[in-house]
């Protein structure tokens, strides 16, 4: 430890003693201050603790280990526990809760079971004659009314009133009320009945004010219980605010509380106090009617465990304290067995450190390049098996270092294919009058087999390219380069209109043929491509292809869909194949588009390909869009459709979309 350690950890015991007399004496001043110091002194060593710790005592395995087996023995243990406690305390508080909350739902069944019987007798005495002003209760009834206040202290019968109270009944019919009031400052248990009756409407009232009596008659296995009266807040300035809920200020109005309600002690070192609180509903008639519903009552209580318990496992009788022993008993033995776990972690964890150090070593002399070191091997166990996989590990490095080296050359070599190939692309998209286009190659591996090219052989007239070489990787990669080389030589030589070839006498079976020929002399019987070539002429509005193979691509028009497929088979595996040349009249505001399989046989987790008829669903709805829309939409939902970051196969489209051309494009 340093000076500051040293200064830090003295401020700190002086800063306690210092706060410990300020709590035996008040009026000693200034204890705030050294308070503040001595938490920035706690917090400094603290830090300073865990360094050190990382530095020296974490270093050593065998200390790493038992702090291991102290987090994941003992630290779990605690946090249990607690958890336990406190699921025990929300239990104990919600059980309270409860027990209050049904014993004022009784007392409000009571109260409204009470003017029930009074409506009735008042019914029965007015259809014998009597005027309802003038109504007597019968003997009987006046006995029944004696034993419901000895039940409900301070209750009182009323005839004619509360009929207010009615629209905040719960009854569909708005016959019956019952619940807590507000009314003229005082809180009461309130319950409204109407009768319609041929000699008129009946409206019997029973009120039962909420008093220090009436809460003592309330759930015994409770200790004090009150009641809070909350409202809220009009804003003015001179209010106190009591309680703030969900944002909205109340001020207490009225508060009572039992008396002569005492908690008992504790039954035993479990037995904690629990305080707990409920809400209950109230109206408010004191308030304007629409905020009759915004005032709240609150009733708090204390009790014990050992309280609830009797309710709990009341009907259990002697059966339930035995539960709650076996309980604690088995919670203790569980403990004691966790203890036993952690002294065991902590002796086996000195003959794991032990053969540890040993590979330390070893790995220090292979760090120094001298793989003809060796790891002693006492005892025939699993850390003598780490041992020997060890020291055959040591034998194969030279091995895989020189493996790493071939396979860091390799992947140079593709990235270099991979840049030569992006060259073979169009770099920029030729402006056609009439014609929108947009092309998109997202390859499987790091080169791409698919090969895609627009070459424009005069102002008017532009040929289109689709391939799908056979196979992936460089492989694939090679022939496309081919394919590209040979295409484009052949086309490019009527651009000039030299030696007769004139852009418009252009025939596409006959560029395929000469690319069939090429590939089939060029390359191995096995190695193939599909392959899409088209031209299309603005001034004509017509568009010449051939299909070597190539999934169709599709030419939607006014609603209707027609796919591309005249020409013949795949170029490269025959040498004389005939080829066709198709014909197809662009209308304005149509939409062309060219892919390869790897869209259409994208596969969801259930095996099921995407397909061609989605892929012109997902056209049809972007028919409209531009084509750059177009192809990221075609892409995206092949993607989606996968689900799979990675993909099985080159995906490459091919969009054009074709407009009117005005006099001014074609100037």
């Amino acid at each position: 430890m340093n000076r500051v350690d040293f200064t830090a950890l003295a401020l700190l015991v002086v800063c306690g003693a210092l706060f410990g007399l300020h709590a035996l004496a008040p009026a000693i001043r200034g204890a705030e201050f050294f308070l503040v110091l001595g938490i920035l002194a706690a917090i400094y060593l603290i830090v300073r603790g865990l360094l050190w710790a990382r530095e020296y005592y974490l270093w050593s395995l065998r200390n790493r280990l038992v702090t291991a087996y102290i987090f994941i023995a003992v630290v779990p243990v605690l946090l249990l526990l607690t958890m336990a406690g406190l699921a025990a305390y929300l239990l104990y508080w919600q059980l309270g809760s409860y027990v209050l909350y049904t014993q004022m739902e009784e007392r409000e069944q009571r109260v409204g079971a009470v003017a029930e019987t009074m409506a009735t007798s008042y019914v029965i005495s007015a259809a014998s004659g009597r005027k309802v002003g003038a109504l007597v209760l019968p003997e009987d009834m006046q006995s029944y009314l004696t034993g419901a206040m000895s039940e409900l202290p301070g209750l009182k019968v009323e005839s004619g009133t509360g009929e207010e109270l009615l629209k905040w009944s719960d009854d569909p019919s708005k016959t019956r009320f019952e619940g807590l009031v507000m009314s003229g400052g005082v809180l009461s248990v309130r319950a409204v009945i109407l009768r319609q009756t041929p000699y008129g409407r009946f409206v019997v009232s029973a009120i039962v004010p909420v008093t220090p009596e009436l809460i003592d008659t309330l759930a015994p296995e409770l200790g004090p219980i009150q009641f809070d009266v909350l409202r809220l807040t009009k804003g003015g300035a001179n209010q106190e605010v009591s309680v703030v809920i969900g944002q909205q200020e109340y001020v207490r109005t009225q508060q009572i509380a039992a008396r002569g309600r005492r908690i008992p002690r504790a039954a035993n070192v479990f037995d904690k106090l629990i305080a707990g609180i409920v809400s209950l509903d109230l109206i408010d008639l004191d308030r304007p009617p629409g905020d009759a519903g915004a005032s709240r009552v609150f009733a708090s209580f204390d009790t014990r465990p050992s309280l609830l318990n009797q309710k709990l496992f009341g009907p259990l009788g002697e059966l339930g304290g035995a539960a709650a022993t076996a309980l604690l008993i088995v919670g203790t033995v569980f403990l004691i067995i966790e203890i036993g776990s952690l002294v065991t972690g902590i002796i086996l964890t000195r003959t794991i450190t032990t053969a540890v150090g040993e590979l330390y070593q070893a790995t220090q002399r292979v760090q120094a390049g001298d793989f003809t070191f060796r790891v002693r091997i006492p005892h025939r166990d699993q850390l003598a098996s780490l041992g020997e996989s060890f020291n055959s590990m040591t034998q194969s490095v030279s091995m895989l270092i020189e493996e790493q080296r071939l396979r860091q050359r390799l992947e140079n070599e593709i990235a270099i294919a991979h840049e030569v190939q992006l060259q073979l692309f169009p770099h920029t998209l030729p402006k056609i009058p009439g014609v929108e286009l947009e092309a998109i190659c997202a390859a499987a591996r790091t080169v791409s087999g698919d090969y895609y090219d627009f070459i424009r052989i005069s102002p008017t007239i532009l040929a289109i390219a689709l391939a799908d070489i056979s196979g992936k990787g460089i492989s694939a990669a090679l022939l496309m380069a081919s394919v590209q080389a040979a295409l484009r030589s052949d086309v490019l030589r009527y651009r000039g209109g030299s030696e007769g070839r004139s852009p418009a006498s252009l025939n596409t079976a006959d560029i395929v043929s000469h690319l069939n020929r090429h590939l089939f002399r060029n390359t191995s019987d096995e190695r193939y491509a599909t392959l899409f070539f088209g031209v299309y002429d603005t001034e004509t509005r017509q568009l010449r292809y051939t299909n070597a193979g190539h999934l169709p691509p599709v030419y939607i028009c006014n609603g209707r869909v027609t796919k591309l497929e005249t020409g013949g088979m795949v170029v490269g595996l025959f040498s004389d194949v005939p080829f066709e040349q198709g014909t197809m009249q662009i209308e304005p505001g149509s939409l062309l588009f060219a892919y390869s399989d790897g869209l259409m046989e994208s596969e969801n987790v259930y095996g099921e390909e995407f397909g061609t008829e989605r892929l012109i669903e997902v056209a049809v709805q972007n028919h409209e869009a531009s084509s750059h829309v177009i192809a990221d939409a075609l892409m995206r939902a092949a993607s989606e459709w996968s689900g799979s970051p990675e993909q099985a196969d080159d995906m490459t489209v091919v969009v054009a979309r074709f407009s009117e051309v005005s006099g001014e494009q074609q100037a």
